[in-house]
């Protein structure tokens, strides 16, 4: 049976989001991200990416490339709720749905010719669906035999696009597939691989496997699979999460310790809520930092057990930050929780304390986490939380 995977790729998604919410900016040039000196564009509408302007670019930036621009702010909950939407429609031609992103996900095709017809024919009909379900909101989608040559079909056409790579034409294809539209091949490997004067696909089989391994290791061996239009990746319905983090950028640099402390307060308090929603606890505990001149640097620690608690993640990077000196002012901090174990295991001292402690702050996490819930996330806050310390730009 022939193997198909989809691709689905919302067009501009949170800018075309808001340009159907709000008419009067139908055809303008919108940008969606935060405000501030070091705001950034978090999604740009075909408009104004003629313009240049693109995602993750300084706002500074895309304002000289388009001072008519029009700035709006992100709206996270808006856009969960319609990817909500779009993700139903897909579940209901599939089980074997993957959620990449908020706005894209993959689909196991195979066999669903039986059900649906020809697969071109179904990828026009869940178009359709998806438009008359977001009230216009289009997207595009790549069929083919495998997983990350969908995801590149999808790009071929867009907005509102619909590529299909048959199986007899993905030798040709790939001949002449530029190496960084591979997924996965970042810029230090591809500047590495140009060395080589490797441009294309074609170019990387000129080297045997044990070439790329010795090169670049597990990645380079991977790298020759995908020349080859190999990737035996299935779609999978769910991937349990590696990590949770948050981190902030200032609108003016610092080296103030309390500031610092306050915004991991603010973090710890944002991760710890996921993981406890999730049922997550995490042994890792990773500090993020990023100097004026953009230099970053990480610290991390893993712990003895396993913790989710506020209290506990935000003393834990407190402390990584006590073993940091400052080479200069600090532009961004972070905070991150990996390691997860959620198998029932006995508390350990953390910074010695006692696991009454830590089973205390968990009670009082819980009780604020419901009563947030229920009421919303401004009903009860942390005495630490009441004042936010300073306008700035945050993400998750």
């Amino acid at each position: 049976m022939q193997k198909w995977f989809m691709h689905v790729d919302m067009d501009a998604f949170y800018a075309s989001i808001e340009q159907k919410d709000h008419p009067e900016l139908r055809g303008k040039p919108v940008i969606v991200g935060g405000d501030g000196p070091r705001g950034v564009v978090s999604a740009a509408s075909y408009e104004v990416r003629r313009f240049g302007v693109h995602s993750a670019m300084p706002l500074a930036q895309a304002f000289k490339l388009c001072p008519h621009a029009v700035l709006v702010p992100v709206r996270m909950s808006r856009y969960i709720a319609v990817s909500h939407q779009i993700m139903d429609i897909l579940r209901r031609y599939s089980p074997l749905v993957e959620q990449a992103s908020v706005d894209e996900a993959y689909l196991d095709a195979t066999g669903l010719e039986r059900l649906f017809g020809p697969v071109e024919g179904m990828a026009r009909r869940i178009k359709r669906e998806v438009r008359e379900a977001t009230g216009g909101l289009t997207c595009s989608i790549g069929l083919a035999p495998v997983k990350f040559l969908a995801k590149i079909a999808s790009d071929l056409d867009k907005p509102d696009g619909l590529s299909i790579l048959y199986p007899d034409r993905v030798e040709g294809f790939l001949r002449s597939l530029p190496v960084e539209q591979i997924p996965g091949v970042g810029k230090a490997m591809r500047q590495a691989i140009q060395e080589l004067a490797v441009r294309t696909c074609g170019d990387v089989l000129r080297y045997p496997e044990a070439f790329w391994e010795r090169r670049f290791g597990k990645a380079g061996v991977t790298l020759h699979e995908r020349a080859q239009g190999i990737d035996p990746r299935a779609v999978e319905p769910f991937t349990p999460p590696k990590s949770e983090s948050a981190e902030t950028t200032f609108d003016a640099d610092t080296q103030d310790i309390a500031f610092l402390k306050s915004w991991l307060f603010r973090h710890a308090d944002r991760v710890g809520r996921r993981l406890r929603k999730q049922h997550l606890q995490g042994r890792v505990i990773t500090l993020k930092l990023k100097y004026a001149d953009f230099r970053t640097i990480t610290r991390r620690v893993t712990l003895e057990a396993p913790v989710c608690t506020t209290e506990s993640i935000y003393e834990t990077a407190c402390s990584l930050l006590d073993h940091v000196r400052l080479e200069g002012k600090v532009r961004l901090i972070g905070l991150g929780v990996s390691g997860f174990d959620n198998q029932p295991r006995q508390l350990s001292l953390l910074l010695g304390e006692k696991p009454d402690r830590e089973k205390r702050r968990a009670k009082l996490d819980n009780v604020m986490d419901k009563l947030q819930d229920k009421f919303g996330k401004t009903s009860v806050v942390r005495g630490r939380l009441f004042q936010p310390p300073a306008k700035s730009k945050t993400r998750p």
